[in-house]
């Protein structure tokens, strides 16, 4: 078991970030659930028998990402968390953008087939992810809601599946929800501040059936307060199983504070787990990985294949020392990868964000690891990035918080992968470029594979981002990725400026997107609190 002192309180932002707030321990005060409470709320949440769809029955054209109406055009998802709904403050709602200019569906706890009602706090679009759940050929909406009540028991969780359909998502079919609970596929309880939710990703694994993972940081356990834990869903039939790092063959320990699945990202052969909050030797909140295999072994969970920090990272690392406050994983991207002699995708390219990371007596500059994940389950190194290496763009600086947010894509799976296929996005939502404008924020582009300065860019409001600088926007605080654009999310910040733009993976430093989100425009209602802080 590592070293680990007690920790009263999350320390590991120096300055506090907006967009996904970083959970705070529950402290040690008994943690409540309310039996009567919770069955009348099950059954409000969509979570007893019944409301879950046949695949349908109607075609959807099967192949295109992020198509919920499945007419093989790619649609648009854009969280805004902190929006008010039917007068309820951060209840929060997505908006779902069809592509070929065929309108914008609103999708919130006041949808109809959305399960529950909308709640101040509830925060519904604080994680996205998107597959296609029950297999018609519609890309469906999985929405982490982890401050979400259930019953009386605050801050609990719970994460909604919408499904699309050929009338547009959330028009056809009842949602599907994951609590925690004894009745229920996740198991566990449902318990205060357990944050069920805070970060989800899915896909479809490599033998054809769809899977979601549940982050639950908050999770507390006989190790402790918010060691965390996953909730792993899998197949048309919502079978489920619930992991945590004092599972079997998990890496680690589970220990106070570790917050296993506090970030989570995945491919169609593997998925990572983060835990911002492990500690390595003596150095509290260093942070970890734990990497899965989609497949459920005899232990009945997905197969776990490695897990790793900086101080057990293989391969050779500039900086071989976990750090306390570094805070490795605190975000995660992968993308597929199609190695040179493979006939088709059989690996993945796994990037980590250490945003607290120190360069010398720079505090919190960040860097990020990016790995090479083998389909025999093994890791190399690949890279070590940071803005004080040769060639690329920028200089690390204290409370840049480099890698805060990271989004990552393969642009072309059908070919060997290269430096221009294999793309990485890094949120740097610290960086400042005129003193007029403290954390105006950037986000830095750059190859995965390959030198990191050889094709990299960097943009930033009022060079590339149309609005700006203007203080405090923390632009890169929301990534997302497509085959072709990549989704940077300007949440904050002056109201005129806030909008999703997308941008071409090879622009220039500067560039301009090709393409922009706005609230007020293109049938997107005018507002918007935090609009951009997830896309997909």
């Amino acid at each position: 078991m590592s070293a680990r002192g007690h920790r009263p309180e999350d320390q590991t932002v120096r300055r506090r970030l907006p967009g996904r707030r970083p959970p705070t321990p529950a402290g040690s005060g008994a943690r409540r659930t309310a039996a009567g409470s919770l069955a009348a709320a099950l059954l409000l949440l969509g979570l007893t028998a019944g409301g879950t769809p046949a695949v349908a029955a109607v075609a959807c054209t099967a192949g295109t990402s992020s198509d919920f109406n499945g007419d093989g055009v790619r649609d648009t998802a854009i969280a805004d968390p902190d929006a008010t709904v039917s007068g309820h403050a951060r209840a929060g709602l997505v908006h779902i953008v069809l592509g070929g200019g065929k309108g914008v569906v609103e999708i919130s706890q006041d949808t109809a087939n959305v399960a529950d009602a909308p709640e101040d706090g509830d925060q519904f679009g604080f994680s996205l992810a998107v597959y296609d759940a029950n297999k018609d050929g519609c890309s469906d909406l999985a929405v982490g809601i982890p401050y979400e009540d259930v019953g009386t028991v605050k801050d609990a969780g719970y994460v909604q599946v919408i499904y699309g359909s050929t009338t547009a998502v959330g028009s056809e079919f009842n949602s599907k929800g994951f609590i925690q609970g004894e009745t229920q596929p996740l198991g566990g309880g449902t318990e205060t501040d357990d944050w069920l939710g805070y970060a989800v990703a899915a896909g479809t694994s490599s033998t054809g059936f769809p899977f979601l993972v549940i982050g639950v940081p908050g999770e507390d356990g006989a190790a402790g307060v918010d060691i965390g834990v996953i909730g792993y869903v899998y197949g048309t039939d919502y079978q489920a199983a619930s992991v945590g790092q004092d599972t079997t063959g998990v890496w680690e320990d589970a220990e106070p504070y570790d917050r296993f699945g506090a970030s989570i990202s995945a491919t169609d052969r593997h998925f990572v787990v983060g835990a911002p909050g492990e500690s390595l030797g003596t150095a509290a909140f260093a942070g970890g990985v734990v990497a899965f295999r989609p497949s459920i072994n005899t232990n009945g969970i997905p197969d776990p294949l490695f897990g790793m920090g900086q101080a057990r990272t293989v391969g050779t690392n500039p900086d071989l020392a976990a750090q306390t406050d570094d805070r490795y994983s605190a975000a995660l991207a992968m993308a597929p990868y199609r190695p040179t002699g493979a006939a088709t995708v059989t690996d993945s390219l796994l990037a980590v964000g250490v945003p607290g990371e120190d360069l010398g007596t720079t505090v919190d500059a960040g860097a990020v690891h990016v790995y090479h994940v083998k389909a025999d389950g093994t890791v190399v190194l690949l890279n070590w990035i940071d803005q004080n290496q040769d060639g690329v763009e920028g200089d690390a600086e204290a409370g840049d918080f480099f890698g805060q947010r990271l989004a990552a894509v393969n642009t072309t799976t059908n070919v060997v992968s290269t430096a221009a296929t294999m793309r990485l996005a890094v949120g740097v939502p610290g960086e400042e470029s005129t003193d007029g404008a403290p954390e105006a924020g950037g986000v830095h582009v750059l190859p995965m594979i390959g030198a990191p300065g050889a094709s990299d860019a960097w943009i930033e409001p009022g060079n590339g981002i149309p609005s700006g600088p203007s203080a405090r926007t923390y632009a890169g605080i929301g990534l997302g990725a497509s085959p072709s654009l990549l989704y940077v999310g300007v949440p904050y910040g002056p109201a005129e400026g806030r909008a999703v733009h997308g941008f071409p993976w090879n622009v220039a430093s500067g560039g301009a997107p090709t393409q922009t989100w706005k609230p007020g425009e293109g049938g997107i209602p005018a507002g918007g609190a935090a609009f951009g802080t997830a896309v997909r």
